[in-house]
């Protein structure tokens, strides 16, 4: 019997989105800031891909190979179409940064409510 990866993983991928929230709060905080250029980190898929943890596909075309670093890296972000570069050199799009912190919040309560429910079921099979 394989050892159950999921609390590991929810573990990894909380650590991913507390990083990448850090990264997000910088860049709002930094929005007037002369010459200033956004960052992101890299896809959750990316650190998933070098980790042991290796997600069982049903089909090929779920959970696609990534070819990005194992890493969370910090990285300069893509340019923002409709923002670009400020006069000022800046980067930061703040609707776009306000979007991101509602998918990380999403995202945690996701994890969250899944190691939740996992773990009440191993609950009720352990009090049988």
């Amino acid at each position: 019997m394989e050892p159950i990866q999921l609390f590991a993983l929810a573990s990894k991928q909380a650590e991913w989105l507390a990083v990448r929230q850090e990264v997000v709060a910088g860049n709002i905080a930094n929005a007037n800031t002369p010459k200033y250029k956004a960052k992101d980190v890299t896809p959750f898929s990316a650190v998933l891909a070098g980790t042991e943890t290796r997600m069982a596909r049903t089909n090929v075309a779920h959970f696609a190979e990534s070819d990005l670093s194992a890493d969370v890296r910090v990285k300069e972000a893509e340019l923002n179409d409709e923002i670009g570069v400020q006069i000022s050199g800046n980067s930061v799009a703040l609707e776009s940064e306000l979007t991101k912190t509602g998918q990380i919040k999403r995202e945690y309560e996701l994890n969250t409510n899944l190691v939740s429910s996992f773990h009440r079921m191993m609950l009720m099979t352990v009090k049988r």
